[in-house]
């Protein structure tokens, strides 16, 4: 190891050189001992190395004793205080070396800055680089990066491109003059450098594509190999975002292509990009594949892989890269949390979400509102909306996605009041609703039977906040006049509306005629149906359950031969309980399940119980042309009463039990539960294909309008 006498003089000789904290403190102390003073330049030389090694503490105790601190000393004590934050200081001190009457060179700007960024002072950059021109700095390349780097910053600081690329980004830059000027600024620095490096390039290539000036990135990216500069793995991360916005995988594979020729395919922010790219091009099987072959991962590429399985709805193998992410112990951010609580939210593993939850807590993310806002979702999908009005009441800032969030819940769980109260509150905080924001409070009205309301929401998205009204609004708007009854007014509503309507809105009120027996309307609105969506099954099994139950059997058995005829198969009702971190599936008389003799028995003495009660078997919601005994053995084994029978058997005393259905519960269900519900004085939640029903004490959160 080099002696400190020959650090010294290697030191002397070059000032640039880079040496550990444990030999400049030698070094130092060498010289103290050796000259007993310190001269001015080598003070100057020591105060930088301090500097550089980030030791705020010695380089001010060595600047103070200055009498007449050289440039070099002004400028290393300037980017000292910039690295630890203290931008105050760092500016401070450039005015006290101005007063010296000592000119600031190349090496002080970048920190400067930098610090005016830091501080968010734009009026401040912009006196900044009027010194630098007057300095005649202004085409020094150290110096024009800085001052493009820093326009970069201001432009994307505050913006929603960080976040969402895209044509907002383009509005919001068309709204603001100023944020015009930022872009222009980066160009004009960059056009007027008479060198340009591989920093410069990217510099404005990243700034085009994080304010969505796509077009604009990519000719730059082509100029760039023009002057025989070869883009690296920074210009590569940049532009890929552009074809992950556009869906264009072909694009993308061309980038892939060029990163594997020049050796960054192994580079994890390349990986990272192509990982993000190709989930969002839905071809998470090249996500997969770019995952697997990067030689070392970052966090930031397990949080792409994990967020591109989710948007796939891949939501198993998300969850799966999860649990090995954290046996990998990666270190956890927000945006990992924030990515796999929806997987919970669709899976409705609710055991699951509480301790992801947990796990938030622990590490100090529960003031994040992205992870609060998923976690309302999640709650609020698993069938707590308890706990996900707890969350949402406690969040600080609340923002659209939270506050849609919410409200959806309270409508999905029967609380359309408490939806409805949610959405004028959010009004009155001054949050825009958005899109699905109408869509949430639309369903709430039509869960509840709220007619006037509905009409005036609907009303107010086109003339109050300028959106226009998707499938989605027309199909809740259809729902609702269905549900109240009103079948005539919502057929009318459907044939006149401003845009073609899908399968999907006619069925919303195919719905409704099941519902009022209404079997004429019924059959026009399947031709409406089968017209335009010809291989709608559920369409065929809705007409067939409504000829069932008006007893028209030959019309059911024509229905049924010709879904045989066409391939279509009824999806077999079905229902899910999770109990002990283990989901245990229910098919309508299923005999397979290993407790089956003991939910056999315990459904009967339930029968029995509630037949005690005044519960007595509605055989018309049977819709198949058997006798009665066989209606009521057909009733009794639905599989929503197998799945709750099995959770009484299953757990303790006082336990809520949640169960799903893929299917509308029946009447009949729906009234059984309700007498179960009473007699083992349980909350028995079931969420079915629409909506969620909580039963409690004899009644349902529903109020008997589903």
């Amino acid at each position: 190891m080099s002696s400190p006498q020959n650090v010294m003089r290697r030191i002397l000789r070059n000032p640039n050189t880079v040496v550990s904290t444990y030999h400049t403190k030698q070094l130092h102390a060498q010289i103290v001992k050796t000259k007993g003073t310190l001269d001015s330049h080598t003070a100057s030389i020591l105060v930088s190395l301090y500097s550089h090694l980030n030791l705020l503490h010695h380089s001010l105790l060595l600047f103070h004793a200055l009498p007449s601190p050289p440039p070099l000393a002004w400028i290393s004590v300037i980017k000292c205080y910039t690295s630890h934050g203290l931008i105050h200081h760092s500016l401070a001190s450039f005015n006290r070396m101005r007063a010296f009457g000592l000119l600031p060179n190349r090496h002080v700007f970048p920190s400067l800055l930098k610090a005016s960024t830091l501080f968010k002072h734009f009026p401040l950059s912009q006196s900044l680089h009027a010194s630098i021109i007057r300095l005649g700095l202004h085409s020094d390349l150290y110096t024009a990066n800085a001052l493009m780097n820093m326009y970069s910053k201001f432009q994307t600081s505050d913006h929603p491109a960080n976040h969402a690329l895209g044509e907002f980004s383009q509005r919001r830059r068309n709204d603001n003059p100023n944020e015009n000027a930022k872009v222009a600024s980066v160009r004009k620095v960059f056009d007027e450098m008479p060198v340009r490096d591989v920093v410069s390039w990217n510099t404005v290539i990243a700034g085009s594509a994080q304010n969505g000036m796509y077009e604009e990135a990519l000719a730059m990216v082509r100029e760039m190999g023009n002057a025989n500069l070869r883009p690296d793995s920074f210009t590569l991360s940049s532009v890929l975002p552009i074809f992950a916005e556009h869906v264009d995988v072909i694009k993308g594979k061309e980038i892939h292509c060029y990163a594997i020729r020049h050796g960054f395919d192994e580079d994890v922010f390349i990986g990272s990009s192509l990982i993000d790219m190709y989930a969002k091009c839905t071809r998470v099987e090249l996500s997969l594949r770019a995952f697997y072959l990067l030689p070392k991962r970052d966090p930031v590429s397990w949080n792409s892989i994990i967020a591109g399985c989710v948007q796939n709805g891949k939501f198993d193998q998300g969850l799966h890269f999860f649990r090995q992410m954290l046996k990998e112990r990666v270190k956890l951010m927000h945006v990992s949390f924030s990515s796999v609580i929806p997987a919970c939210a669709h899976l409705t593993a609710l055991n699951l979400g509480k301790q992801i939850h947990g796990c938030i807590i622990r590490l100090g993310f529960d003031d994040n509102k992205f992870i609060l806002s998923s976690l309302v979702d999640m709650y609020a999908k698993c069938g707590n909306i308890k706990m996900a009005r707890y969350i949402f009441e406690r969040m600080e800032m609340r923002d659209m996605v939270s506050w849609t969030s919410i409200i959806m819940g309270c409508a999905m769980h029967g609380h359309a009041l408490d939806a409805v109260s949610l959405f004028e509150e959010m009004l009155i905080d001054g949050v825009k609703p958005c899109y699905v924001a109408f869509m949430a409070v639309l369903t709430a009205c039509s869960h509840a039977g709220l007619v006037d309301e509905g009409w005036k929401y609907f009303n107010s998205m086109k003339w109050d906040f300028g959106i226009a009204p998707g499938l989605e609004h027309y199909a809740a708007v259809a729902d609702l006049l269905g549900r109240a009854g009103r079948l005539e007014e919502a057929y009318n509503f459907i044939c006149n509306m401003g845009i073609q309507p899908t399968g999907s809105v006619w069925s919303t009120l195919l719905a409704a005629c099941r519902a009022h027996k209404n079997v004429e309307l019924a059959e026009k609105v399947v031709d409406k149906i089968l017209l335009v969506d010809p291989g709608n099954m559920g369409a065929y099994v809705l007409m067939s359950n409504i000829y069932s139950a008006a007893q028209r059997w030959k019309d059911a058995a024509k229905l049924r031969i010709h879904m045989r005829k066409r391939g279509l198969k009824k999806t077999p009702a079905c229902s899910w309980i999770e109990v002990g971190n283990k989901v245990h599936t229910f098919l309508a008389g299923d005999k397979s399940h290993p407790y089956y003799d003991k939910i056999n028995e315990a459904l009967n003495v339930l029968l029995e119980q509630m037949e005690k009660e005044g519960y007595v078997l509605d055989t018309n919601e049977v819709l198949h042309d058997v006798d009665e005994e066989h209606k009521r053995e057909l009733l009794r084994t639905h599989s929503e009463r197998l799945a709750i029978a099995f959770g009484i058997i299953s757990t303790t005393a006082g336990t809520t039990i949640r169960v799903i259905k893929n299917i509308r519960v029946c009447v009949d269900c729906h009234t059984a539960i309700k007498f179960m519900a009473k007699i083992v004085g349980r909350e028995i939640i079931v969420r079915d294909n629409s909506r969620f029903h909580h039963f409690k004490t004899g009644s349902c959160s529903c109020g008997d309008y589903w």
